[in-house]
């Protein structure tokens, strides 16, 4: 992990597009105000970052983002803004929250179009690729070592706690028969001989839950995301707002109480926001998107 310091502007980083889910929407929940200073907790290619920017007059951002690659797409994106940015390269359960500071907090907790559509980050079993699903590829533990290393009831355990896969122990056995597994397509195949017939050809794709599965238990997505709604509230001032859009019920269960456990804020979103027929027509990503809000209650 780097520093405070500046992440360097990589040049020839991979093209990293973002559309941001439910914009509007975002920037109404932070109630941006001129001058404000603001957290990105996952700038990813900068989408929303951008329109925080630009919502009202010498707002302040400080981005940050565990990927590298989004980093230095964010960089990019943002440059126009100079120092009214600050990058830093890190997982926000890492990030050391400062007191009373911001005025707002946004974490959207999607997986990128960019890590689906680059088939060497391996979080899509459409395309051949090396087991890895890390999104900070500096750490250790990858799919690959899930997949292979694991004992079958953890296996199952992880399908069915994270991907809510209903044939988790069936799954896991043959992964286990058939391992070791080096790549998405070898994984995904097996995954789909595992199960009846009905299930192979169903809605969708078998192995979409266990994907999912293998991503979170990689990244350890609902422990980090625990960890941010733990410290994120400190660091807001006095009637600042934070915002959260998560992706799946896992997810949205975890922030729904979090948001409402904690005794530093006031929940603004009886029910979660979501995206209307025009947006998910523009934007299929944002279909399952589910944003929530709560506001710092004055000391």
């Amino acid at each position: 992990m780097k520093s405070d310091s500046q992440a360097p502007l990589d040049l020839e980083a991979p093209i990293f597009s973002h559309i941001p889910v439910l914009p509007r929407e975002v920037i109404e929940g932070l109630a941006i105000r001129p001058g404000g200073h603001y957290l990105d907790a996952t700038v990813g290619g900068g989408g929303h970052s951008r329109l925080i920017l630009e919502a009202a007059e010498d707002v302040q951002l400080t981005a940050i983002d565990q990927d590298e690659d989004a980093l230095a797409a964010a960089q990019q994106h943002l440059a126009e803004f100079g120092e009214r940015v600050k990058f830093i390269q890190t997982n926000f359960s890492k990030y050391e929250f400062p007191l009373n500071t911001y005025d707002g907090i946004l974490a959207d907790l999607g997986v990128s179009s960019y890590h689906l559509d680059h088939p060497e980050r391996g979080f899509s079993f459409r395309h051949t690729a090396n087991l890895d699903m890390r999104m900070n590829r500096q750490q250790g533990l990858t799919a690959a070592d899930v997949i292979n290393e694991w004992d079958e009831g953890e296996l199952a355990e992880i399908f069915f706690k994270y991907g809510e896969e209903r044939l988790s122990r069936r799954i896991a056995r043959r992964i286990v028969e058939k391992r070791p597994f080096a790549t998405t397509t070898e994984l995904a195949a097996a995954i789909a001989y595992s199960v009846p017939p009905k299930y192979r050809y169903g809605r969708i794709h078998p192995a979409t839950r266990v994907f999912q599965a293998l991503r979170i238990a990689v990244n350890d997505e609902l422990k980090v995301l625990e960890t941010l709604i733990d410290k994120a509230p400190k660091s807001l001032v006095p009637g600042g707002r934070i915002v959260v859009i998560s992706f799946h019920s896992l997810e949205d269960r975890l922030v729904k109480h979090g948001l409402r456990n904690s005794p530093l804020l006031r929940v603004l979103t009886k029910k979660p926001i979501i995206a209307g027929d025009e947006e998910i027509r523009e934007n299929a990503r944002s279909r399952s998107a589910k944003l929530r809000v709560a506001e710092r209650k004055q000391e």
